[in-house]
């Protein structure tokens, strides 16, 4: 009959396998990107592209994706990948101004979309959505927002250029009085020097004249008898 010592053992190795099970899953999940930006920018009437790029360290077959806009359950495009060897195939579009610029030949796991003739009605947030049936069909997504306008707002960047060089007059500054400080101190510190030998000096001139010890005494003519 076992006893606590072997059940706690065996307990533990569940345990260990389940976490383990759980943990191997995570990561090698599939990931899912729409680049840096989160908010992009495009004008009224012009076109622009969305992307979408995914990866997995277990490789895919018979991937689904498909792109969603706003709060919508409804696909807007959507696609499958049959595998890394195969470009992304459509098999759902909604709108013609719409169409799927991506590939995944050469790694590049590219499933980004084109809109053409974009109008107002056209901003908000779209999600790239993708499922691997290697990862027991898990969803992935990434959401980009997308805000349509008149024209493109030029940056100013004379407030920055004016910190930066605020900035950098203030380090210059600190760095000139930094200089300044060693460039003194070493002229004290020579001053203090030739101070000192100025002072033994003049020390072995009135030694000379009392005619101590390891000094020459001025010579007296003989006394005449």
């Amino acid at each position: 009959m076992p006893g606590a010592g072997d059940r706690g053992k065996a307990l533990a190795r569940w345990l260990g396998a389940g976490l383990l099970g759980l943990l191997i899953p995570m990561s090698l999940s599939l990931e899912v990107s729409v680049g840096k930006a989160t908010v992009i920018y495009a004008v009224n009437g012009t076109e622009i592209l969305l992307p979408c790029t995914f990866s997995s360290c277990i490789g895919f077959e018979d991937l689904r994706f498909w792109w969603t806009y706003n709060n919508s359950d409804s696909p807007i495009i959507e696609g499958t990948v049959k595998n890394e060897k195969s470009d992304p195939k459509v098999t759902l579009k909604e709108n013609d101004r719409i169409t799927l610029e991506g590939t995944t030949k050469e790694k590049k796991n590219n499933i980004s979309i084109l809109l053409r003739d974009l109008q107002f009605s056209d901003g908000g947030r779209y999600t790239c959505h993708v499922k691997n049936p290697k990862e027991n069909n898990l969803e992935h997504n990434a959401t980009i927002i997308l805000q349509v306008v008149d024209e493109l707002e030029e940056v100013d960047n004379t407030v920055t250029l004016i910190i930066l060089a605020v900035v950098g007059g203030v380090i210059g500054l600190l760095i000139l009085i930094m200089l300044l400080k060693k460039l003194i101190t070493f002229i004290l510190k020579k001053t203090q020097e030739k101070k000192k030998e100025c002072l033994v000096s003049s020390s072995g001139n009135d030694n000379t004249e009392n005619g101590l010890p390891g000094s020459k005494a001025e010579e007296k003519p003989p006394t005449k008898v």
